[in-house]
């Protein structure tokens, strides 16, 4: 059959258009092809079987996309009735953003119990490993060193309202695991304590349980009897308008920290970081910080506050990277003793006005496991520790010695750990000097 003129143009119109739309479907499925990427993206993930579990908590982490090779640890713990999504979604959601920009980890704790507050009231609950909540949030806190080679000198904590009296809680029962701690409207550690089993203190949470500085610092201590190394560096925020955790327990919550830390409850620095907040200082270097928010109430953390508790926790420096290392050559004189065979330490100092803190690296260059272990190093002159984590450390002048605690007292051969410490100065912030790992001398990196 012989086509007009007019049906072939026709014809040859729907051909055209036949033939676009079959690469238009060709674009779209290219394009649909690439929609399944998006499952990639990081997002809050429950573990199990993590460990030791008492109350049966849920944990939940959120591991960014671009995470550090050598990630901080970021513990953040709810408020009553709240849930790991909540504030991973809500009120910790900076934290979150953070995490994308810096690559640490976040590990939320999740209560199960009716209410879904936090157990720091009873006589279990307020003893280390006492087969409460804190027994397996701590649980998590290994499985997640282990999972994301966390660096062991950066695990922090903060928390909100049933969180943040937590956040005390821990801080005070394991302060030879984290560094710094962040508690948004808590109360003093063990200021909750029941005699009945019950879950909360109306004369804590009214703001009318007062004690001096000695008995709240003694009750923290009593909840790791004999511990005699630093404490963590410690942050409080409260609302002055707060009824549900009255404002009173601010003051004694900075009572008991002060005394913890063994400095003067009066503050060597006072600021305003925003309007209406007050922001006090105490201890030479600020180990423990107090923001007093005017006319907020219960409903912390507010626009802001939760970017100055991530400086104060550390969590927007850069995780160090144990697979990357400078190789330097080094020309041995008559009058420089070769570097040791049995040892490498690399020290690194951030100062600021008279305070530093200082990260120390020890790598076990021998072949042979070090099993339990004692650094000896000697720091400049001027230089006065104030705290330091993932070792216990005597004298705090002078000569000093960092001897290990018991999550890191084996160094296998080729491996590393890294402590750290904080400290005064009076104008000499050099790193400290004469590194001796159980009397072997160690070569400098």
């Amino acid at each position: 059959m012989t086509l007009s003129h007019s049906s072939w143009q026709h014809t040859t119109r729907y051909r055209v258009i036949a033939l676009i739309a079959a690469v238009l479907s060709v674009i779209a499925a290219v394009a649909l092809s690439y929609t399944p990427q998006q499952a990639h993206a990081a997002s809050l993930t429950r573990v199990t079987g993590f460990g030791t579990n008492p109350t049966n908590l849920n944990m939940y982490v959120y591991a960014p996309d671009r995470l550090a090779a050598r990630p901080a640890l970021l513990l953040m713990i709810h408020y009553c009735t709240g849930t790991a999504s909540a504030v991973h979604n809500g009120g910790g959601r900076d934290y979150v953003t953070a995490a994308d920009r810096h690559g640490y980890v976040i590990v939320y704790p999740e209560a199960t119990r009716e209410g879904r507050c936090f157990d720091v009231s009873t006589q279990n609950g307020l003893r280390r490993n006492g087969g409460s909540d804190s027994t397996g949030i701590m649980s998590m806190v290994s499985y997640a060193r282990q999972r994301y080679n966390v660096d062991p000198s950066r695990i922090v904590v903060s928390g909100i309202s049933s969180g943040a009296m937590m956040t005390n809680v821990l801080a005070a029962q394991y302060p030879d695991v984290f560094s710094a701690a962040s508690a948004f409207a808590g109360v003093p550690a063990g200021c909750f304590a029941t005699a009945d089993g019950s879950m909360w203190n109306s004369q804590c949470s009214g703001g009318t349980l007062l004690k001096t500085p000695q008995q709240w610092g003694d009750q923290a201590r009593a909840m790791f009897p004999g511990y005699t190394g630093s404490y963590p560096r410690m942050q409080l925020w409260h609302g002055t308008n707060d009824t549900t955790l009255a404002y009173p327990n601010f003051g004694e919550a900075l009572d008991q920290w002060t005394n913890v830390h063994g400095v003067s409850r009066t503050p060597v620095s006072t600021d305003q970081p925003q309007a209406n907040w007050t922001r006090t200082r105490y201890g030479a270097s600020g180990v423990v910080e107090g923001i007093s928010a005017q006319g907020t109430g219960h409903d912390v953390p507010t626009a802001g506050m939760v970017g100055h508790a991530i400086t104060f926790l550390g969590l927007d420096r850069p995780g160090t990277d144990p697979t990357t290392t400078t190789t330097t050559t080094t020309t041995t004189t008559t009058t420089t003793p070769p570097p040791s065979p049995g040892c490498s330490v690399k020290a690194a100092v951030n100062a600021w006005n008279n305070g530093l803190t200082e990260t120390i690296t020890i790598t076990n260059t021998s072949s042979t496991a070090v099993n339990g272990w004692k650094l000896q190093f000697t720091l400049p002159g001027g230089q006065t520790i104030t705290g330091g984590w993932s070792a216990t450390y005597s004298p705090s002048t002078g000569q000093v010695t960092a001897s290990n605690v018991s999550y890191n007292g084996q160094i296998q051969p080729s491996a590393q750990i890294s402590i750290g410490l904080q400290a005064t100065h009076t104008g000499n912030s050099a790193p400290a000097t004469g590194f001796t790992l159980n009397g072997v001398q160690c070569a400098v990196a």
